[in-house]
């Protein structure tokens, strides 16, 4: 069994100060402030991660929403036995969430900040209700960087493919981004926030571990494709398999392509994905990218 590094396992007995536990008045304070009927929050997943998508996800708030759930907090404050318990709750308290994905061949043919936005576009998509602004973890707004139009048809079922003649310039893959409001440690102080990095992280965690079933020598199933020392050192003795993100600095060794047989497992997953709010994690082509550090 593949052990959790300590960087990685979530910290239930750190401090927690009661000053951030995250509540709805940021959101009503936008609604006040904006005469809104819904906002968003949105929060992504999977930034650091060797391996797999990087993940956004999108919780709709209104007037009438009540306190989120007990024991809400950063998904990062919560063990995975605490956000496997809060997900049904706030699938249901939520009037509408949603998950997009990047994919790792996105995420090496665009860089990191664009995937980020397709994954956040995608969610949006996936809502059916739409937020008129959105609230947005961090400093930097990377939702509304241009998106490159791609060469192929698009990855995901939710978008129009580009036309073949499509122009090189950028193009949106999906509905404009409502605006944003950039609010540091959001993730901590936001319910709505909080609990999309919450849904967004529980869906990215069991798209990992479903992929880490046809190659078991990742251990995807404890370390969702960041870097554990063990899954460093499959990494150094194997190289890696489709699901990894190329463009990062990976130690080198041979390659496995989708759908190739494991030794002494199955063969690698080809086109599993991750239904939320309808959109899947799919295969796509690899085209040359600049290395992108997160």
């Amino acid at each position: 069994m593949t052990a959790v590094p300590a960087a990685r396992r979530a910290r239930p007995d750190a401090p927690r100060d009661p000053g951030w536990r995250p509540s709805l008045r940021m959101a009503r304070a936008s609604m006040r402030t904006h005469s809104l009927v819904r906002v968003g929050g949105m929060d992504e997943v999977g930034r650091g991660a060797l391996a797999g998508p990087v993940s956004v996800g999108v919780v709709v708030v209104d007037a009438a929403t009540r306190s989120a759930p007990p024991g809400l907090d950063d998904s990062k404050r919560l063990s995975a036995l605490e956000r496997e318990r809060l997900h049904p709750l706030l699938a249901r308290w939520a009037p509408a969430w949603a998950v997009g994905h990047a994919s790792n061949d996105e995420i090496d043919a665009w860089g990191i900040l664009v995937a980020l936005r397709v994954a956040g576009l995608r969610a949006l998509a996936a809502l059916p209700l739409a937020p008129e602004r959105l609230l947005l973890d961090g400093t930097y707004d990377w939702l509304h960087r241009p998106v490159p139009a791609p060469r192929e048809e698009t990855l995901f079922d939710a978008f129009e493919p580009v036309a073949d003649d499509a122009p090189d310039e950028l193009v949106s893959l999906g509905p404009a981004a409502p605006p944003v409001d950039l609010l540091p440690k959001a993730d901590r102080r936001c319910a709505a926030v909080a609990a999309a990095s919450v849904l967004a992280k529980v869906e990215r965690d069991r798209l990992m571990a479903r992929l880490g079933e046809g190659d078991p020598r990742w251990g995807w199933q404890h370390n969702k494709g960041y870097s554990a020392p063990e899954h460093l050192a499959a990494l150094a003795e194997h190289g890696p398999c489709h699901w990894h993100r190329r463009s990062w600095r990976l130690p080198t060794g041979e390659v496995l392509t989708a759908g190739e047989a494991v030794p002494g497992g199955e063969a690698v997953a080809e086109g599993t994905g991750l239904a939320a709010g309808g959109v899947d994690v799919l295969e796509g082509p690899a085209p040359g990218a600049t290395p992108v550090r997160d």
